[in-house]
C-alpha cells in the first residue's frame, strides 16, 4: 500500500490551550487550525474552553468570543452572519459549512475548525480565493444580449423565472468546489460545481442570447468533463443546492446540440 506524507513544514503540531476561567457554567473545546506565514513556524492545533453560557448558539459566535475575549490573534473572514455572504466557510467537524449556521450543538464532542479544504491559507482560517474568482469571471456571469436593450426590465414568464430556482441562491462560498475529489486533483482547468452551476444559471436564463458561447466555453475535457458525479458538493452545499445536478444539465445540453 502507498504511503504519503506531508512535507515537514506541513505537519500540524499541537499548539496552546487557553482554559475558561473558574466560573465557567457550560464548556465546550473547540481546536481551531492555527498558521501565521510570517512566523515561521508550522501550522498547530490551539484548543480554546468556551463557556456556552455566555456564547450564541453559531459556531461563529463562539469563533467571534475568542477572538474578542480570548486570543485576538485568530484571523477569520466574517460578515453577514446570516448565511448571505458565503464569508465564514470553512470546515467544521469534517464538512465544509458556514460558521454562522452551523449550530454548536450539532457537533458532539470536540469542535474542531480546519480552513477549506485544497487552498492555500493567508493566515488561520482564511483561504486564498484568487484562483476561484478567476475562474468565476471565466464564465461572463452577466446577461449577455445582442439585441438593443428594452426602455423597461427585461420580462420573462413564471415558467423561465422558476428555471433559475435553486441556482441564482448560491453565494459562491465554495464550500463545495473545495469538497470535490475532481477539484482537488484538476483545479487549475476543472471548474468545480459551484463555477458550473453559476453557468448553467446565465445558460438557461431566457433573457440571455449567448446560449451557445457559454456552451463552446464549457466544451473542453477539463472545464466541464472532470465531474465524476461523487455527489461531495450536493452533499456539504449549505444552501441546500445541487450543483451536481446543474452539471448533468449542461452535460446534457451539450449531447443536444450535436
Amino acid at each position: 500500500m502507498a504511503q504519503f506524507n506531508l512535507p515537514p513544514n506541513s505537519v500540524i503540531g499541537t499548539g496552546k490551550t487557553y482554559y475558561a476561567g473558574a466560573g465557567a457554567k457550560n464548556v465546550k473545546n473547540f481546536q481551531i487550525y492555527r498558521w501565521d506565514p510570517d512566523s515561521g513556524e508550522n501550522p498547530r492545533m490551539d484548543t480554546y474552553e468556551v463557556d456556552l453560557a455566555a456564547c450564541g448558539p453559531m459556531v461563529l459566535d463562539a469563533l467571534l468570543k475568542i477572538k474578542n475575549e480570548i486570543d485576538p490573534t485568530l484571523t477569520l473572514r466574517r460578515s453577514c452572519r446570516e448565511g448571505v455572504c458565503g464569508s465564514c466557510a470553512m470546515n467544521i467537524d469534517g464538512t465544509n459549512t458556514l460558521a454562522c449556521t452551523k449550530a454548536i450543538s450539532d457537533v458532539s464532542g470536540v469542535v474542531k475548525i480546519y480552513p477549506l479544504p485544497l487552498l492555500s491559507v493567508v493566515k488561520d482560517l482564511v483561504p486564498v480565493l484568487t484562483h476561484f474568482y478567476a475562474q468565476y469571471t471565466s464564465i461572463k456571469p452577466w446577461l449577455m444580449s445582442a439585441t438593443q436593450a428594452p426602455d423597461r426590465e427585461r420580462l420573462q414568464s413564471k415558467e423561465d423565472r422558476a428555471k433559475l430556482d435553486g441556482l441564482y441562491e448560491c453565494i459562491l462560498c465554495a464550500c463545495c468546489s473545495t469538497s470535490c475529489p475532481s477539484y482537488w486533483w484538476n483545479g487549475e482547468r476543472y471548474l468545480g460545481p459551484s463555477i458550473l452551476l453559476q453557468a448553467y444559471r446565465w445558460i438557461i436564463d431566457s433573457r440571455d442570447e449567448f446560449t451557445g458561447e457559454r456552451l463552446d466555453n464549457l466544451e473542453d475535457p477539463f472545464r466541464l468533463y472532470r465531474c465524476h458525479t461523487i455527489m461531495n458538493c450536493t452533499k456539504t452545499c449549505p444552501k441546500g443546492l445541487n450543483p451536481a445536478k446543474a452539471i448533468a444539465e449542461i452535460k446534457r445540453l451539450m449531447i443536444e446540440r450535436r
